[in-house]
């Protein structure tokens, strides 16, 4: 009888224990402020997976475990944080380098922006810290960089418009729909407009609740319930109501992306809501692959964002190189809330720092020019030839 590598290779990876992030030694270093349910020095942090680590140790485990959890088996999520390691990059050598700082800022819907990455919506900041969400604008604004506030915010989302460091700061505000009647939403997008947000962020990967056992066990559970009416004719009827572009968040499949382009999106969110709503879904990484491979003028008619898994600079540096404008990062945001606003900047210049240096060991001159010729897109597969 004959067994396939495909049955191997699943038995495999189920049997294999994962890590929210690899052993670099922080257990060694730390361990003693575990033990002590203590932070751990703001110096001592070295990566955004040390984020996760020490948010661990130190909150209580429900709060901790609303920003942790996934859907189901958390199979997306674990996806999402290894997709980007199956890729291998093609790095250039003898290259000048030496300007790819200044080639960072970037523009999204044209409001200009220090760095291609921004927080992405996240939910209930106040699990980390008291201030929540007040620490995430402040620190996006000390770093020029975009903010998404969530609509169910720990504080409520209109007080986070009077925390920017300047009425110039830009936020995008994201949405559900938890009304569905017209008169509602009408009033909800007039309050955003109001408060200054300059887009909306629509949410519809989630018309149905996420299974999401781990929360369950922890009565850490979703903020929406119920099921939800979505359709490209209800988006039009929706965009209809505000002047402000209105971003579909939870592009899954380039059979979207297109009929998102055919609707007049200005932009779309390439997401799986984290690995948290329909467990197998794809992350963005692959989404943005199969647009690239199947329909990559789509990149040219819109503004294409993506986030889920993003730890590192290099996963940054491969969203860009398919065409992804800007790479929204959500958890390590919620996690280094727990030191507040210096944590919310830590993240930021962490960020800057490796993608300034894996750019530059990469062989990449300038950050506008980073394509796809910088990484490996064929799969590698220990299973598969």
């Amino acid at each position: 009888m004959r067994t396939s590598a495909l049955f191997f290779a699943s038995v495999a990876l189920a049997a294999r224990p994962f890590d929210n992030e690899p052993d670099t030694g922080i257990e060694a270093v730390l361990g003693g402020f575990a033990a002590n349910k203590t932070l751990p020095p703001l110096r001592s942090i070295q990566g955004l997976p040390d984020f996760d680590w020490a948010a661990r140790q130190y909150l209580p485990a429900s709060n901790y475990t609303y920003y942790r959890n996934g859907a189901a088996g958390e199979w997306s999520y674990r996806n999402n944080l290894e997709v980007f390691q199956r890729f291998r990059l093609r790095p250039r050598v003898l290259v000048d380098i030496t300007g790819v700082e200044s080639t960072f800022s970037t523009t999204l819907l044209g409001y200009n922006f220090s760095a291609p990455f921004f927080i992405s919506p996240c939910a209930r900041g106040g699990n980390a810290h008291p201030d929540a969400e007040w620490n995430l604008v402040k620190g996006a604004g000390q770093g020029n960089i975009l903010y998404m506030p969530s609509l169910y915010s720990s504080k409520p989302w209109q007080s986070i418009y009077p925390q920017r460091n300047s009425t110039g700061q830009v936020l995008f505000q994201q949405v559900y729909l938890d009304d569905p009647s017209i008169n509602a939403t009408r009033t909800l997008f007039q309050n955003i407009e109001a408060a200054g947000a300059k887009a909306i962020v629509l949410t519809v990967d989630s018309p149905g609740d996420g299974v999401r056992h781990r929360a369950a066990r922890y009565g850490a559970g979703s903020a929406n319930t119920g099921l939800s009416y979505f359709t490209w004719e209800y988006y039009q009827e929706l965009q209809a109501l505000t002047k402000l572009p209105l971003i579909p968040k939870g592009i899954q499949t380039v059979e979207d992306a297109r009929l998102a382009v055919e609707n007049g999106a200005k932009a779309i969110f390439l997401s799986n809501h984290g690995g948290r709503q329909l467990d197998t879904s794809p992350s963005s990484l692959e989404v943005a692959l199969e647009i690239y491979q199947e329909a990559p003028e789509i990149f040219k008619q819109t503004e294409v964002y993506a986030d889920g898994g993003v730890r590192y600079g290099i996963d940054v540096l491969k969203l860009l190189s398919l065409g992804v404008r800007a790479v929204g990062v959500g958890r390590p945001f919620m996690y280094a809330n727990a030191y507040g606003v210096d944590g919310v900047k830590k993240v930021i210049d962490i960020l800057k720092y490796e993608l300034l240096n894996d750019a530059a060991n990469l062989g990449v001159g300038d950050l506008k020019k980073v394509g796809p010729e910088f990484v490996n897109w064929k799969q590698t597969n220990q299973w598969f030839p």
